[in-house]
């Protein structure tokens, strides 16, 4: 049943009840750590309330009405009583990886659990680690996802209990990419909140793979705040793919902050979803960063995918690329906010921005937002977004070669997708996603086909 909450305010009373249900409990049960910024952050939530149109961050994302529906919040881990195996079977048989199950927010260890890690590498409950090891985690735990810049970070930190935890301590390199598999099954209607935290120590390199994916038909609202923390001389590489149903809505907020000589890549794949709000931010905190940052997305129906990012250069001698691609059929919604700012100190700065975006009918929409902000005089900065139509041109010519007309167009998409794709370093992570591309344009799969649940939806 639709919550017939509409007025602004009353929905974020709303929230502030579902904390106050739950406030007492948490303040018992959970590490002192994770809790000893809820009240402040509630109080931002409650001055900044749930994002509007109004809001200049998330104008082009229409939130309210997804959150406004009845959902339940579930304040506690749940047993999980199925195989990973059995449920989920999307692995890619090639990549070998280390594998972690976070349900409905909260982690879950697995029988068939492969902990392949070096010495030193800690994996597993974020709420776990931050009772058995606080000195690991509060030093970085909240220092970058503000309260006060983003109400849905604000909402985060004052509902989190409990995500994934993964440190990598200096000079280790883990050799398997470690794969979180986020999953959403319940018996009603959902509210997920999932915190994660990441801290690679210098010199140390780390693969993530990370996948969203919905078991069953029921609404779900997810909305997770991932900080990762990137020491001097480190590698991180993260690809996320998303593979929701028409019904869930997710807001994934992801914050980089980088040391000396790091370099980080990020690729966000968008293949189902009904609405997607994706935020990037990025640190550039020390001379020689390289920041590759990545993103595509397939939709259709009414469909609406958002990617916000900013990327910070505070230091000098640094580098930033951001290359998204959207694919948009029926009517399908799609939004690129990208922000580069280069502070007064990060001279030789070298900063590329590209958003282009493909519109397979006239009732889709993209919106695109490039923007530069430069107050140093010495550097190479640059932006553009294109958004147009399939080049009639170039199908004429692939027709003339007698290629059917549907089958011409997938080719256009496929090759107007690939320069993003082929960025995708580990070979068998990029052919199964060229894989879930060709099948996703070509309307096959509408989630993963491998997935032994069929959401109609």
């Amino acid at each position: 049943m639709m919550n017939a909450i509409t007025d602004a305010a009353d929905l974020s009373l709303m929230y502030l009840a579902r904390y106050r249900e739950a406030a007492d409990r948490w303040m018992k049960e959970t590490p002192p750590v994770l809790h000893r910024n809820r009240e402040t952050a509630i109080r931002e939530f409650l001055r900044q309330g749930i994002p509007s149109k109004k809001n200049e961050n998330y104008k082009y994302s229409p939130l309210q009405p997804y959150f406004s529906w009845e959902y339940d919040f579930q304040h506690s881990r749940n047993h999980v009583d199925f195989q990973l195996n059995e449920v989920f079977q999307c692995d890619i048989p090639q990549l070998d990886t280390v594998l972690m199950l976070v349900m409905n927010g909260w982690f879950h260890s697995l029988n068939s659990e492969r902990y392949e890690l070096p010495p030193g590498v800690i994996a597993g409950s974020l709420e776990e680690i931050a009772a058995a090891h606080p000195g690991l985690v509060e030093p970085w735990y909240g220092s970058l996802a503000e309260p006060a810049e983003d109400p849905l970070v604000a909402l985060n930190s004052a509902f989190a209990r409990d995500g994934f935890f993964i440190y990598v301590p200096r000079g280790v390199r883990v050799e398997k990419p470690i794969q979180v598999i986020n999953l959403q099954e319940a018996e009603h209607d959902t509210f997920v909140t999932q915190r994660n935290l990441v801290i690679v120590d210098p010199g140390a390199e780390v693969n993530l793979i990370i996948c969203d994916h919905t078991l069953n038909a029921n609404r779900y609202m997810v909305n997770d705040v991932t900080e990762i923390f990137v020491g001097k001389n480190a590698r991180v590489d993260v690809c996320s793919v998303q593979n929701q149903h028409n019904r869930a809505a997710s807001v994934h907020s992801v914050f980089f902050r980088q040391e000396r000589d790091s370099r980080i890549t990020s690729h966000a794949v968008t293949l189902h979803g009904g609405m997607v709000r994706n935020n990037l931010k990025a640190l550039l905190n020390g001379e020689n960063c390289e920041a590759n940052l990545y993103g595509m997305a397939f939709i259709d129906r009414k469909q609406h995918v958002d990617n916000s990012l900013q990327v910070i250069h505070a230091f000098p001698n640094c580098q930033s690329n951001q290359h998204y691609k959207n694919v948009l059929d029926d009517e399908s919604s799609g939004a690129f906010s990208g922000r580069i700012h280069v502070l007064r100190d990060a001279q030789k700065t070298n900063a590329y921005q590209r958003n282009n975006s493909l519109l397979l009918t006239d009732k889709a929409l993209m919106q695109t937002k490039p923007q530069l902000i430069i107050e140093a005089d010495d550097v190479k900065c640059s932006h553009g977004a294109t958004v147009g139509q399939i080049d009639e041109d170039a199908l004429f010519y692939l027709r003339s070669r007698g290629i059917e007309e549907s089958r011409a167009r997938l080719m256009l998409m496929n090759a107007f997708s690939y320069e993003v794709v082929q960025q995708i370093a580990a070979d068998p992570l990029r052919d199964r996603i060229s894989e879930l591309v060709d099948k996703r344009l070509r309307g096959d799969v509408a989630r993963c086909h491998e997935c032994a649940y069929r959401c109609d939806c």
